[in-house]
């Protein structure tokens, strides 16, 4: 199996050229991880890098995370509890009364076409919700959207929750949206702040390995 096809399918953002390839691969006994790892991760690299350098665009950065979610859907089942390697476990939402995702949801998949494990808790999130998602999934990273105005200063109030919280570990943070800048990211005790879904992946990974 020319594994390159899978590779080539996902950064073209061809689901069904993808999902066929990838039948073909498990029928062949290939290993799950290696056909994430070094094909499938691979390709939402390299279409991050394109869109980062003005060569792929919002469209092409879609239809990429369309396909790697697809594909992956077929080989999760085959992953065994414990042979998994996740770059890490981000906690994702909008928040409270911002009910704005298509940008949310692009983030959150190309953090997970990346090899991150991502709770992707939708729109309207209460701080409270971010907390206990923490809690629940032993999260690395809180990673927060809003589009207005009127709702970015909520961000100010999940990060003040975090820090008061009982959790041992806290997270680190991330903030995202049209409206943000990294000023205000600083402002409010962000960890960082990216203006897009690429920014959004190279930043997780600097924060993990702080």
């Amino acid at each position: 199996m020319n594994l390159t096809q899978l590779y080539d399918a996902i950064l073209n953002g061809k689901l069904e050229e993808g999902i066929a390839v990838t039948k073909t691969a498990i029928d062949e006994g290939t290993d799950p991880q290696v056909i994430i790892n070094d094909y499938m991760v691979k390709a939402m690299e390299e279409i991050g890098a394109r869109f980062e350098s003005g060569k792929a665009f919002v469209p092409n950065l879609l239809m990429s995370a369309r396909a790697m979610k697809g594909v992956l859907n077929l080989l999760k089942p085959l992953l065994t509890a414990g042979t998994t390697t996740s770059a890490g476990t981000i906690v994702i939402g909008t928040v409270k009364g911002d009910l704005h995702d298509i940008g949310k949801n692009l983030v959150a998949s190309m953090l997970e076409g990346c090899g991150f494990e991502v709770i992707n808790l939708g729109v309207d999130v209460s701080s409270d919700q971010f907390v206990e998602a923490v809690r629940k999934h032993h999260a690395d990273i809180v990673c927060m959207s809003a589009l207005l105005t009127t709702t970015m200063n909520y961000m100010r109030e999940v990060t003040a929750a975090i820090q008061a919280s009982d959790l041992v570990l806290k997270p680190r943070v991330m903030v995202g949206g049209a409206p943000l800048t990294e000023a205000f990211a600083a402002e409010i005790g962000a960890d960082g702040y990216s203006s897009n879904a690429n920014g959004a992946v190279i930043l997780a990974r600097r924060l993990i390995r702080a």
